[in-house]
């Protein structure tokens, strides 16, 4: 699949995540006159579950659906997306993240989405520290990589639940330490509303973005490292492949739920799982 059309996907996937994500966050605040009570965190932790699962939906077999420079890099560091094309990934999301915050300030005005809301930016919470927030976000993202794991890469999976099994572990984190550091666990999903407040004269501490960097990243290598270490899939799907008649792993592309070109099933594309038409499961049409 031309590698443009995976970097668009990217692109919108990630721009979605934040209008609908932080717009949550902006649009609770508004509703709360500049306060966000734990209730409507969940409501923002709902939404950005939500829309997770729905771009992995939508574009889960064009690009993998990272939407988060966290996820390819903790699977390009277990072999799982290549190298070469992390780069322009990262780039794709980062500018979709721009677009998606340039957005909810569109939708909002200025006053409510920078003044009030700093477009949903996440900060360290009060009483908390710099260290601590950078630990809850290396959890967070560990939680979230696992998940991605288990569910989207491993072809034990049941198919068919990545999507939301993925959109419910973003939840999951949020509802823990969004108090904390804001439940970011995405690079981009913190530069975009960073880059836009300030773009609109809104301040924001960009001191802080190192956190939100290191942290996703350190938590998501360690977490797919310690699924290939223990829950060892790659031996499961050598025996999947062996049985379907397929090429032995590294040879047909093995990216998180994208067909590699040629057409054949990357390993771990647990989203779309529907055996193609004329083959076993379809009924046998009827002699007239």
């Amino acid at each position: 699949m031309a590698l443009a059309r995976r970097l668009v996907a990217e692109a919108v996937g990630t721009g979605l995540l934040v209008l609908f994500g932080t717009g949550a966050v902006v649009a609770a605040l508004h509703v709360g006159g500049g306060l966000l009570d734990y209730a409507a965190l969940g409501i923002v932790a709902l939404s950005f579950g939500l829309v997770v699962a729905l771009v992995i939906h939508v574009f889960g077999s064009t690009s993998g659906a990272h939407i988060n420079p966290a996820v390819t890099l903790g699977l390009a560091a277990v072999g799982r997306f290549p190298w070469r094309d992390v780069a322009p990934y990262v780039g794709a999301q980062l500018v979709g993240a721009v677009v998606g915050a340039l957005l909810v300030v569109a939708a909002f005005g200025t006053t409510v989405a920078v003044d009030v809301a700093s477009v949903g930016a996440t900060t360290v919470g009060g009483g908390f520290t710099s260290s601590q927030a950078l630990v809850a976000e290396a959890l967070g993202t560990f939680l979230l990589l696992l998940t991605i794991m288990a569910l989207a890469v491993d072809k034990r999976a049941a198919a068919g639940w990545a999507a939301y099994g993925i959109g419910l572990a973003v939840a999951v984190e949020i509802f823990v330490i969004a108090p904390i550091s804001g439940g970011s666990v995405n690079p981009a999903r913190t530069f975009g509303p960073y880059l836009v407040t300030t773009l609109f004269g809104g301040s924001v501490p960009w001191s802080q973005l190192l956190i939100y960097i290191v942290g996703p990243v350190v938590g998501a290598v360690l977490a797919c490292l310690l699924y290939d270490a223990v829950a060892r899939p790659r031996e499961a799907e050598a025996e999947v492949r062996a049985a379907e008649g397929e090429p032995p792993q590294g040879t047909s592309g093995d990216i998180l739920g994208r067909a590699p070109e040629g057409g054949e099933r990357a390993a771990g594309d647990r989203l779309r799982d529907v055996p193609p038409q004329g083959t076993r499961g379809d009924v046998k049409p009827r002699a007239d």
